[in-house]
């Protein structure tokens, strides 16, 4: 079909990839992660059936099958993944693991002995 074109954004708090799927339903397109840290977005986009009374002049609209692969950063939350389409537009949000927060220096109180 072509390559399908993503944008990918960092927020604050996640990733998010932005990919066009125009005339897909949602039904069509497969969101999954692989090995712990790989993203895949793929799908079949169907060519038209012919009839007998059709007479294509011109086809120009890609069809047939899809695949885009990502590297997740180790700092995604793989499991909180979510994925919206709209409007013939797909969003995945990969939120982010938090880091951690930085360890404060313990105060022990010296007694007079």
């Amino acid at each position: 079909m072509g390559k399908t074109c993503v944008d990918v954004k960092e927020l604050p708090d996640s990733y998010v990839f932005v990919a066009d799927m125009p005339g897909l339903k949602c039904g069509d397109i497969k969101v999954q992660v692989e090995n712990d840290n790989v993203l895949t977005i793929g799908g079949e986009r169907k060519r038209e059936e012919a009839t007998d009374q059709t007479k294509y002049l011109r086809m120009e609209r890609p069809s047939g099958k899809f695949l885009r692969k990502f590297t997740l950063p180790s700092n995604a939350k793989t499991d909180d993944i979510s994925a919206a389409c709209n409007d013939g537009v797909l969003t995945v949000t990969v939120p982010k693991i938090p880091p951690p927060e930085p360890h404060k220096p313990k105060t022990i109180e010296v007694k007079v002995g």
